[in-house]
């Protein structure tokens, strides 16, 4: 049996509404599995919510609330969300389901039989809001905290502790010989300067039940539960061993972001280690966003709403920018006049006008069919689908699109170049004609192929405007000569209609 590829996204924790950032990893994570299968690979993705902890606890008693029930509630507005963005993700993980919490409580016997843990006693301040202990290290100069941490109290208790430690250069060594294994490389370099440039403390990996109550109980301790990321990280395998007849595990791909680096790229493998499971291929470290150049921030309304975006401008249009405006690692700016002008540009006047003129003169100079083939866009063609393969393995997709852009372009020179309107007049011209309107309609095919991953809807428009069935979710149909002479097109109609400029 060949293994699936796998690919998950960071869960998401359940203290709030879904925003920008999640759509935006979502949505990654998302193309990705589209354009894996569109490879021919058999994929399963995973994406889903972290629902313990002190932030979950606290918020569940602010709405009165018990913790499920406030969880139950989120989880259903997070469903939804991910329906809206039309992931084809296969598994929606919620880390309260007994099939986490039993695989979580089997891994800690087992890494406590092990002697992999050890109980000590703590004193030191800690951190609600991010749910970390802090030391003398993270005070500013002035003795205090950074106000990110929220409120600071001192604390005294008897915890488990995880030997992170003890595998430091293991990790270090490991890193170094897998250059893939952390993506972009300046997120490994910062990893490896971090392991290289400090001793790595042990992990507390327990909260005393009489403090925080919301959590999977420690098996060999029910005074104890475990740590809110502990129990996070392990959804990645404890859904893939959900799932053990599909081979799912190592995991091919963990989308995350740069927020969460070390716990993915330093306690996360040295926990997998200490299991006895293989490590995950990659770990692929997107950016933030940032709207009109400041910081995205409810407290001071400059947020983006997806969902208000997708409703007005429709889902491709929101995929599209997102992935088109920001290359996968450095961090992004959205702005409202960036997100029309490439929906006009790019959208409405490059692809939409492409595909509405092609098929529009197809309709009124042969009925709508397809005559003889030509191959004059054939080698344009064909440079388009094998960069996009290419970069599809290097999960590269503004790359991908970018090269996908060079076929939409050099068709619309074409049509300027060959003028099949003036053609069209000329009865002496009738088969230059039939030439044009043959590499015009055949290349918006290969092109709904190639932007299937990226905008389903789209594509799937375009094979309904040439009349062909099935979907176009395969990339080796993106070989140029498909469209067979006598085809008959469907109906053509706007893909991207224009919006009007706002009034000033």
């Amino acid at each position: 049996m060949s293994k699936r590829f796998y690919i998950t996204t960071a869960i998401d924790y359940v203290n709030g509404q879904p925003h920008l950032g999640h759509a935006y990893e979502k949505i990654i994570a998302d193309v990705i599995a589209r354009a894996r299968r569109s490879l021919g690979q058999e994929v399963f993705f995973l994406t889903g919510l972290d629902e313990h902890g002190q932030k979950v606890q606290q918020a569940a008693q602010a709405e009165k609330k018990n913790p499920q029930e406030y969880c139950d509630a989120l989880a259903a507005d997070w469903q939804a969300f991910a329906k809206k963005l039309e992931l084809t993700n296969d598994d929606f993980v919620r880390t309260t389901q007994p099939r986490h919490k039993e695989f979580v409580q089997a891994t800690l016997a087992k890494l406590h039989a092990a002697g992999q843990f050890y109980k000590a006693g703590y004193t030191g301040f800690y951190s609600a809001k991010e749910e970390t202990f802090l030391t003398e290290k993270d005070r500013l100069p002035d003795g205090t905290f950074d106000a990110s941490y929220g409120e600071v109290v001192e604390l005294k208790e008897d915890n488990y502790y995880f030997k992170l430690g003890a595998h430091q250069q293991w990790l270090i060594d490991t890193i170094e010989a897998n250059p893939d294994f952390i993506a972009p490389s300046y997120r490994r370099n910062e990893v490896l300067g971090f392991l290289k440039n400090n001793k790595l403390e042990d992990l507390c990996i327990s909260r005393p039940a009489a403090r925080l109550n919301w959590g999977i109980p420690l098996p060999f301790d029910p005074e104890f539960v475990t740590y809110v990321w502990f129990d996070a990280l392990v959804n990645y395998a404890s859904i893939a061993d959900a799932h053990a007849a599909l081979g799912l595990w190592p995991a091919d791909i963990h989308v995350i972001g740069k927020d969460i680096v070390k716990f993915h790229a330093v306690y996360w493998p040295i926990m997998l280690k200490a299991m006895g499971l293989p490590l995950p291929k990659q770990i692929l470290v997107h950016g933030w966003w940032q709207k009109d150049g400041a910081k995205i921030s409810k407290s001071t309304g400059n947020v983006v709403d997806p969902i208000a975006v997708i409703n007005e401008w429709g889902l491709d249009a929101f995929r599209f920018y997102v992935l088109r405006e920001l290359d996968i690692g450095p961090d992004g700016n959205w702005t409202d006049t960036g997100f029309r002008s490439r929906y006009q540009a790019e959208l409405a006047n490059g692809l939409g006008n492409l595909v509405n003129r092609s098929l529009s003169m197809l309709k009124r100079y042969r009925n709508g069919v397809v005559p003889a083939r030509s191959n004059e866009l054939a080698a344009d063609a064909a440079k388009a689908a094998d960069e996009t393969r290419a970069l599809f393995k290097q999960s590269q997709l503004q790359a991908a699109l970018q090269s996908i852009w060079g076929l939409v372009n050099r068709a619309n020179k074409y049509v300027d170049e060959t003028a099949p309107f003036k053609l069209a007049k000329d009865p002496a011209q009738a088969q230059r004609l039939d030439e044009v309107l043959y590499n015009l309609a055949e290349s918006c095919r290969v092109l709904a192929v190639l932007l299937n991953p990226f905008l389903p809807g789209t594509a799937a428009k375009i094979y309904a405007q040439l009349g062909l069935a099935g979907a176009p979710d395969k990339l080796a149909d993106a070989t140029w000569g498909g469209l067979q002479p006598g085809h008959q097109t469907g109906e053509p109609a706007p893909l991207f209609p224009r919006k009007d400029e706002p009034k000033p």
